[in-house]
């Protein structure tokens, strides 16, 4: 037993009987709260799943805007940065997105008023002015299709009430050096209609410190390409969101709600740029030395003056446009900037004989531009600068058809059809600098080829039906049985832009083995709910689900290469008990579940025939089973008003059963695991992790705080609040090497605020991770002290000269402390 399960687990008997044994002084009950869980307004006391709902008072109470925030509030919940296109990759209960793949669908979808997203780069987008997060704990296939099987994350966007409101919000936020601006307009127009206008826009210096002052000065190769950076604090950003709501309820039996919504985001400096926290010897450099013998000392150190530490500094130079005759992007400064567009129309109608017709249309389009070093290095150039341009849109309906009647049965119908685009252009830029170093060292051309220019297109075509009927047994038993069909089509073209490569001249599309995808899957799910009362339920369920296949889209693909993978399935079920004690001033949920993931898709090292070496890749080749137990109790203070106090904690166990061609890491040797052979030549080309945790798979993780309001005077009201989030340590590495393990930790956030009683005005001090404490959920071992030219000796029986790998991790932001006054101008 951990020490967080040691600590936590008494304190948490122990306030149970104490709030069992209190004596109840007045009547304060908890507010009832509406989710949609299965696509109909439920309480989420009767709602056979498990669920964690943010009120868009708390949500505005402690500044969240990102799903870092969301994620502090629900156990289980967990994420990590990724490099460029791919976006945030988010798990659910150690389930998630693996794999650095612009294409791939996420494990954990996420859905914005009513529209499922499944690139990671929508997370950025639709966090702001919001009225509700509801997040549904495992799979969810039947209500939310095929990019469900770890979860849902559904957010509700403000809409218009029913007075009129104008609203102004500045604030400043100290360690980054961050200005924010906001403002909402919205009311109702006429007794039919309200509108929305919500709009922030945020200006940071950034939060992390750039240490670099001078780059290498070698006196024949000179500095290799690397320049001081322009930035001292990094990154530095731009972020403007828009979001407009008009809705429409003309009669009793229609209403319509149509969102409309912009982003833009522009970093510069860092880009998405790892930091090192181990460097196992030191920052000496196998290449450096070589080069010192052939051209004389010193020895160039790729990442000179690192100090190996997970903080807030770095060691990161740019890079010199001079030294990329094919192009670099920003003039050599890192950067990732995109735009999206997004919007929903939902419509409802309500038929005679309670049944409500319901159609839901969604479009999705984002532009993605990025650079960044493939070898971020610090006092010499890196090898190369990796570019991309991912382009992506989508159209989606849903059309529903829902029953609400009094007696014993009930049922839902629907049909779903997405229609998807998306070009990745994948130009990785080799530094010329290194022309040399390829001649002397490795006898290779003079002029090293690029790594990887090419455009990659994949188009995706899905329908699907579904359907559930919900039967009452007996007045306190209710059955729920339901399934979606889904037909679904991809299609890839990869075009080459690298000239003469594959003996075809530059813009000449690539054969592909396997240019289409088709499946056809049933996910079914039947569950069991008892309500003996009003205040507990007891429900059981059983759930199939998948997620979609898709294709590798980074890199070269050489002709006839099958970059295909799978679709991933998983089965299983919960069971789970709500209940509301004390006359519903203590909500007391708990549940426990059982899942095995098939065909895990995967990243891992595959062995590739033409050209002779392992190939990093999407590939199904997994297979995991997961269970635990999900806790949490709210309690309104009965004799303290305006108090609740809140805690939750989930136990989860998340392994590999079958995982037997992991990716090795660099430098991993035969006697360290790396010692499946794929290609028969005698050098390890993968391991096997069967019994291994899954990625950011946390046992234990937790919160516990509590939120007040009081009056200070007749004019004036004051909130205060804190919660305090922990986590057990977990893999952040594909690879599982240690060194990629983020240690457990606590996170402490605190608010603050003092309003009008009319609401005309607040002012609010709000601290998140106010114990700066510095994570990751993403790390990547790798021979940067030899700006990966070394020679690791990967799959060997014993070290070569480069020795065991650095590894470096896609730190988080550490604390964030902001002021913030509101002003309601009416």
């Amino acid at each position: 037993m951990s020490n967080f399960s040691r600590k936590i687990l008494p304190a948490a008997i122990a306030a149970g009987l104490l709030l069992e044994a209190g004596t109840v002084m007045a009547q304060v009950a908890i507010e009832e709260v509406i989710v949609t869980a299965r696509k109909r307004d439920e309480s989420i006391l009767k709602v056979p799943v498990t669920a964690s709902v943010l009120s868009g008072d708390l949500l505005d109470n402690y500044a969240i805007n990102d799903v870092k925030g969301v994620a502090e509030r629900v156990p289980g919940l967990n994420f990590g940065s990724s490099t460029v296109a791919a976006g945030v990759q988010v798990s659910m209960r150690g389930v998630g997105t693996s794999t650095f793949n612009a294409t791939n669908d996420q494990s954990v979808a996420l859905v914005a008023d009513g529209v499922q997203f499944t690139q990671g780069l929508a997370y950025m987008a639709a966090t702001f002015d919001m009225a509700q997060v509801e997040v549904f704990k495992g799979p969810q296939a039947l209500f939310f299709g095929k990019a469900a099987p770890a979860g849902v994350i559904s957010i509700r966007t403000a809409d218009p009430g029913d007075e009129v409101e104008a609203i102004l919000r500045g604030g400043y936020e100290f360690e980054g050096d961050e200005t924010l601006g906001e403002m909402i307009l919205s009311g109702p127009v006429s007794d039919t209609l309200g509108l929305r206008l919500a709009a922030q826009f945020s200006e940071m210096d950034g939060y992390f410190k750039n240490g670099l002052t001078s780059v290498g000065a070698h006196p024949v190769l000179g500095s290799m390409g690397a320049v001081v950076p322009e930035h001292d604090d990094f990154p530095e950003e731009d972020v403007t969101l828009v979001r407009g709501t008009a809705v429409w309820d003309p009669t009793e039996t229609f209403n319509a709600r149509f969102k409309v919504n912009y982003s833009d985001y522009d970093s510069e400096g860092s880009g998405s740029a790892p930091q090192y926290v181990s460097c196992p010897e030191g920052t000496r450099s196998f290449i450096g030395g070589a080069l010192a013998q052939i051209y004389g000392p010193p020895a160039p150190e790729f990442i000179g003056g690192e100090d190996c530490k997970l903080d807030e500094k770095y060691m990161l130079s740019h890079v010199d446009p001079a030294y990329f005759p094919a192009g670099i992007q920003n003039g050599g400064v890192p950067f990732q900037k995109f735009e999206q567009y997004f919007g929903s129309l939902e419509m409802n109608w309500e038929l005679e004989n309670d049944l409500t017709v319901s159609s839901v249309t969604g479009y999705y389009d984002v532009d993605h531009q990025s650079m960044l070093s493939i070898t971020p290095t610090a006092m010499y150039g890196p090898l190369a600068a990796l570019q991309g341009n991912l382009e992506r849109s989508d159209f989606t309906q849903e059309f529903r058809l829902t029953s609400d009647y009094s007696d014993r049965f009930n049922f839902m119908l629907g049909a779903f059809y997405q229609d998807g685009a998306s070009d990745y252009l994948n130009a990785n830029s080799v530094n010329q600098a290194f022309a040399p170093v390829f001649t002397k060292i490795f006898r290779a051309p003079a002029a090293p080829l690029s790594l990887g220019t090419g455009i990659s297109s994949v188009d995706t075509e899905a329908a699907s039906v579904f359907g559930q009927v919900l039967y009452e047994i007996t007045p306190e038993v209710e059955l729920g049985v339901g399934a979606r069909w889904t037909d679904e089509e991809r299609k890839q073209e990869f075009l080459n832009l690298i000239p003469t490569l594959y003996g075809a001249p530059a813009g000449t599309p690539v054969p592909l083995g396997k240019p289409e995808l088709g499946s056809t899957n049933w996910s079914p799910e039947v569950s069991l709910t008892y309500t003996p009362t009003d205040t507990l339920t007891v429900y059981g369920n059983l759930k199939q689900a998948y997620k979609s296949g898709s294709f590798n889209s980074s890199g070269n693909i050489a002709p006839k290469t099958d970059t295909s993978f799978d679709d991933e399935r998983v089965r299983g079920g919960e069971l789970g008990v709500k209940s509301r004690l004390l006359e519903d001033a203590l909500a007391v949920n708990a549940s426990t579940y059982f899942y095995k993931y098939d065909d895990m898709q995967v990243q891992a090292n595959t062995f590739d025939p033409a050209s002779g070496v392992p190939v990093v890749s999407t590939i199904n080749a997994g297979a995991s089973e997961i269970y635990g137990v999900d806790l949490d109790l709210t309690y309104a203070v009965p004799d303290v008003a305006g108090l609740t106090l809140y805690s939750a904690v989930n136990w989860n166990n998340a392994e590999y059963t079958d995982f037997s061609n992991a990716l090795c890491w660099k430098g991993q040797l035969q006697s360290q695991g790396c010692n499946i052979d794929l290609d028969k030549n005698g050098v390890g080309d993968a391991q096997n992790l069967d019994g291994e945790p899954l990625l950011r798979a946390p046992e234990w993780s937790g919160n516990v705080g509590f939120d007040y309001e009081t009056e200070v005077s007749d004019s004036l009201l004051m909130n205060i609040g804190s919660n305090l989030s922990y986590s057990d340590s977990y893999s952040a590495a594909v690879e599982n090497i240690d060194a990629g393990y983020q240690d457990s930790f606590f996170k402490t956030s605190a608010t603050i605020g003092l309003r009008s009683r009319d609401d005309q005005w607040k002012i609010e001090l709000i601290g998140d991770n106010l114990n700066d404490e510095i994570v990751f959920g993403n790390c990547v071992a790798g021979e940067y002290a030899d700006a990966a030219l070394g020679s690791s000796g990967t799959g060997a029986t014993a070290p070569k000269p480069s020795g065991q790998p650095e590894v470096a991790c896609f730190a988080e932001r550490g604390r964030s402390v902001w002021l913030r006054l509101t002003w309601n101008l009416l």
